[in-house]
């Protein structure tokens, strides 16, 4: 191989490394700034084919999209001075790499830094709350307030804050048991509470109940003691009026019915032989 071809290979070999180190790309998730011996040149946050100097220009490349903080668990006081566990969560994002790399470098000592922020406005706001505001109250409005000043914090860094929240929020392992314990307590005697309520309220309504039934009772007794007299009444009117009608064959049926009655299988009745009672059973006199 002849030194000019040599040297032609050489050339273009430097030349691509040239090129390759003059060149660099930026995706649609990212963003980057390009400096110059450490000092700022240019932001290159549109996405696609970009140049720089080689060697002598350096790419720093920070996350476009969003990104999400979680926290370790840690202990806060309440306005009420119970303690809790609060593992919480934020979601934020690089609005200015140029301010990001120039106070924390990078998305590591952004992180950091947002952690700081972050539990320091947590601890600091809850502090102003008691236990009860912080769990069911009050926890959007008291969110909404951590988030805003933890974004105003964090804009010094070149970084917005989307939103903070709090993913759990329990009491110390050492507390927890005495607390539920209490709650139980609490909750039994609601339950006690409602239980003697009620009971009182069935004693009332058995007692109206009993009330109304005796009333129902009694006038309806009354109602079937004035049919019923009225009935016989009426029976008796229709037997006086029949009886008038014919007297002699009146007293024939009630003697038959008394026949009927009394006069049984196996029925020994002992009375005189002139007796009344048989007089239709005697043979006729002629």
């Amino acid at each position: 191989m002849s030194p000019k071809v040599i040297i032609t290979i050489v050339l273009v070999a430097v030349a691509l490394i040239v090129l390759a180190a003059a060149v660099f790309t930026v995706d649609e998730t990212e963003q980057r700034i390009v400096t110059q011996l450490g000092k700022y040149v240019r932001t290159a946050a549109e996405p696609g084919l970009h140049f720089k100097i080689p060697f002598i220009q350096t790419v720093h490349r920070f996350e476009d999209r969003v990104l999400e903080y979680d926290a370790a668990a840690a202990p806060i006081i309440t306005s009420d001075k119970k303690h809790l566990v609060i593992d919480n969560y934020a979601r934020w994002r690089i609005t200015d790499p140029l301010k990001l790399y120039q106070t924390v470098r990078d998305e590591a000592g952004a992180q950091a830094r947002l952690d700081d922020i972050v539990f320091s406005e947590i601890r600091e706001e809850l502090a102003r709350h008691t236990l009860t505001e912080v769990v069911s109250v009050n926890r959007e409005a008291i969110m909404e307030k951590v988030h805003e000043q933890c974004n105003i914090k964090a804009r010094e860094y070149g970084v917005e804050v989307i939103d903070v929240r709090i993913k759990r929020a329990d009491l110390p392992a050492e507390v927890a048991h005495s607390v539920y314990a209490r709650m139980r307590a609490e909750r039994q005697r609601i339950a006690k509470k409602y239980r003697s309520e009620g009971e009182e309220e069935a004693v009332k309504i058995r007692a109206i109940t009993d009330k109304e039934r005796a009333i129902l009772l009694a006038e309806s007794y009354r109602q079937a003691e004035k049919l019923k007299g009225e009935g016989d009444a009426e029976a008796i009117t229709i037997y006086a009026e029949a009886f008038e009608k014919d007297p002699e064959f009146y007293a024939f049926v009630r003697t038959l019915e008394a026949y009927e009655k009394s006069l049984e299988l196996n029925t020994t009745v002992i009375l005189p032989s002139d007796s009344e009672f048989f007089q239709y059973l005697s043979p006729p006199t002629e």
